[in-house]
C-alpha cells in the first residue's frame, strides 16, 4: 500500500503540529509520510519536546518551519490543528483534502501556571489528546 502524504499545520509550528507529526510518524508511519509547518515560525517549544520524550517519541531534531520551506509536492491531507491555521491556511494546489483537528494551545493554557509541573500538565493533556487522534488514523480524517 502506498503511504499517503500528510501536512500538519499550526500557527507557529512549535508545539501542537510538532507533537502531531511525532505521533503520526511513531504510530502510523506505515500509512503516512508526514510533515508539519506553521503559518509563522515560533521555534521549537522545549516543553513539547520534553513531554513527547516522556511518552517515548523524540522530536528534539524537529525545527519550526513554514510550509514554503518544505519540498514542493502534492499532499493527500492537509490537517490544521489550531483555529488560526484553519482560518489562514495557505493555498495548496492539487486535490488535498483539508481536515481540521483542533487542539488547545498548551503555551496559552500554561501561561498562568504557578509551577513548571502545573504547566507541564497542560502539555501532557494535549499530547495525549493528539496521541488519541493519531491512533485513530485514518478514521479521524473524517
Amino acid at each position: 500500500m502506498t503511504r499517503r502524504k500528510m501536512l500538519i499545520l499550526c500557527t507557529g509550528n512549535s508545539c501542537r503540529s510538532q507533537m502531531a507529526e511525532g505521533w503520526v510518524r511513531a504510530l502510523k508511519g506505515d500509512l503516512f509520510d508526514v510533515w508539519s509547518a506553521g503559518i509563522e515560525k515560533h521555534g521549537m517549544n522545549p516543553f513539547a519536546i520534553q513531554v513527547m520524550a516522556e511518552a517515548g517519541v523524540d522530536i528534539s531534531a524537529h525545527w519550526s518551519k513554514l510550509a514554503a520551506e518544505l519540498p514542493e509536492q502534492e499532499y493527500d491531507y492537509i490537517v490544521t490543528v489550531c483555529g488560526h491555521a484553519s482560518e489562514n491556511c495557505p493555498y495548496f494546489p492539487g486535490s488535498a483534502r483539508r481536515v481540521h483537528a483542533g487542539f488547545d494551545d498548551p503555551p496559552r493554557l500554561a501561561k498562568d501556571a504557578k509551577t513548571e509541573e502545573e504547566a507541564l500538565g497542560h502539555y501532557r493533556r494535549v499530547r495525549d489528546e493528539i496521541r488519541r487522534w493519531a491512533e485513530g488514523l485514518p478514521d479521524t480524517l473524517g
